[in-house]
């Protein structure tokens, strides 16, 4: 059977495989590849030379599976079939980690041309001189996007980004002799642009959301500044997708105490080649180069979180930087007050070259309408969304959302017993990924947090919102259904194991060998 066209729902299960682990296959002597034997020419040129030091040598052979190629082909592929993603399945539930299509022209390129995958990060520049200038022209594209003087591809993700920006305001201070230890954000703003500086030493106040704006009123922002506010840390759009037009005000105020303006654009997939850091007066920034640029969403995984600065900040970037001499592109530690390295090596170059792509293939208009399909799909999937039984929407009553929304199931709740880490179950049956809830304390009750990027077709969207609408259905007339969900997984029944029992927790072989007594 395939989709029923009435109400878009498809007929799914997902493979089960009973599969071990990839040791637990090993047989001795199995080999996948048989590398060739050394010459005996090559021997017999080496046969006095040492190669390794005797304090990098290995004690004992690593201790790794022994399975044939084929073998562990079908093992893999079988996992494959276990588990949901982009290829596979509709991603809109993803709330604000921007889960974007990567053209697979940029995939091969990026992961699979050996021009870019083979090359060791320490090879002389004057043999990466192609990457080098993709570095460097990349950054004057995010310059002009943003408005921002300089870029640093170091921090490998958003929430380091946000790391590196409070290592920054932290030393421009120590330079200035000033003893400031305070930060302020606010509470739909990402958390990191709360945990992070709160790692770096500095006390943080977290301001609540204004019920009618969805962000805090200037008022209140001005009243928790003083002479001790160091920065301010914010997201905007916030995490309820709201925008805060008066953003450059709520900045305007910040450096009236002598405070920095960092802007946390993880959510900028809304507004990029629509309003700009710069115009709104922020000194650092950050973008999540791995969600809003096109890459895969570097949660455990790949990422760049690119950072900005503008004139005064600039010098505090991390090192290395690439820069262009007119002639050839060099690696360059030449930053006066760097806060020094936070990554090593020149960071993950795969993603740059994919964004470098995206951005060459779009231009400057793509660039601008692929933010405003983002917001269109995002108001087609609310319209539709807040007209299923048992979803609300908290704050800003009548405001637009831009590109994402968090939803509430609370009258769900209210009215069925069953909640978000229900209807998140229940997803799985349909073939869906689960959804964003939100990040903890769960302000909005019982949430959930959609965003359909630019990426997504209409079609998308309906199937999606047609699943939602037949488990909230499900949950008011067949809630038995709900409680054992999934049915159709590989996984039934799940438990948060972890909670109820660390001890079930297995990280590695050698903790699997030791708590089955293997060893």
């Amino acid at each position: 059977m395939g989709q029923n066209q009435q109400t878009l729902l498809r007929d799914f299960h997902e493979a089960r495989w009973n599969e071990p682990i990839i040791y637990e296959m090993s047989t001795p002597g199995e080999r996948g590849v048989l590398v060739p034997e050394v010459s005996q020419s090559l021997l017999a040129k080496m046969a006095d030379k040492e190669l390794i030091p005797t304090s990098l040598k290995r004690k004992q052979r690593p201790n790794l599976p022994e399975v044939g190629q084929m073998r562990v082909n079908r093992h893999y592929m079988r996992l494959s079939q276990e588990t949901l993603g982009n290829d596979v399945s509709v991603d809109i539930g993803q709330g604000t980690c921007t889960m974007k299509y990567s053209p697979k022209v940029q995939e091969h390129l990026a992961s699979r041309n050996p021009n870019i995958g083979s090359i060791h990060p320490l090879q002389d520049e004057s043999t990466i001189q192609g990457l080098l200038e993709i570095y460097y022209k990349t950054e004057s594209y995010l310059k002009e996007i943003s408005g921002m003087e300089v870029f640093s591809f170091q921090p490998g993700g958003g929430a380091h980004a946000i790391y590196t920006n409070a290592l920054i305001v932290k030393k421009y201070f120590a330079d200035r002799g000033e003893d400031r230890d305070e930060i302020v954000t606010t509470i739909f703003s990402h958390p990191a642009d709360a945990g992070a500086p709160a790692t770096v030493g500095y006390k943080v106040i977290d301001l609540m959301q204004d019920d009618e704006l969805g962000y805090p009123t200037l008022e209140a922002f001005k009243a928790a500044l003083s002479e001790k506010t160091a920065a301010i840390f914010i997201t905007n759009p916030e995490d309820t997708g709201i925008f805060n037009p008066r953003i450059k005000e709520y900045v305007e105020a910040a450096h009236a105490v002598g405070a920095i303006a960092v802007y946390d654009q993880a959510n900028v997939n809304g507004i990029m080649g629509i309003t700009r850091a710069k115009e709104a007066g922020f000194d650092l920034i950050h973008y999540n180069l791995h969600k809003t640029f096109s890459s895969p969403h570097g949660g455990m995984g790949p990422g760049v979180g690119a950072l900005g600065a503008n004139e005064r900040m600039k010098e505090y970037l991390p090192t290395p930087k690439v820069t262009f001499d007119g002639e050839r592109y060099h690696l360059s530690g030449d930053i006066k007050r760097s806060v020094g390295k936070v990554r090593s090596f020149i960071g993950n170059a795969a993603i740059i070259v994919r964004v470098y792509m995206w951005i060459r293939t779009l231009g400057a208009d793509g660039i601008r309408e692929a933010a405003m399909c983002a917001v269109l799909n995002n108001q087609y999937a609310i319209k539709k969304i807040e007209q299923i039984q048992g979803v609300t929407m908290y704050y800003g009553k009548g405001k637009r959302r831009i590109e994402q929304c968090r939803y509430s199931w609370e009258q769900l709740e209210k009215d069925t017993g069953l909640g978000t880490e229900d209807v998140q179950r229940r997803l799985v049956d349909y073939s869906m990924e689960h959804y964003w809830e939100s990040h903890h304390p769960h302000i909005v009750p019982e949430p959930f947090t959609l965003e359909p990027t630019d990426s997504y077709s209409k079609k998308d969207i309906d199937e999606f919102v047609a699943v939602l609408e037949r488990i909230a259905w499900e949950c008011y007339h067949t809630p038995e259904i709900i409680r054992t969900a999934p049915h159709n997984a590989p996984c039934h029944g799940i438990k948060n194991y972890y909670e109820a029992n660390p001890d079930n927790v297995i990280c590695s072989w050698k903790q699997y060998q030791k708590k089955y007594g293997m060893t």
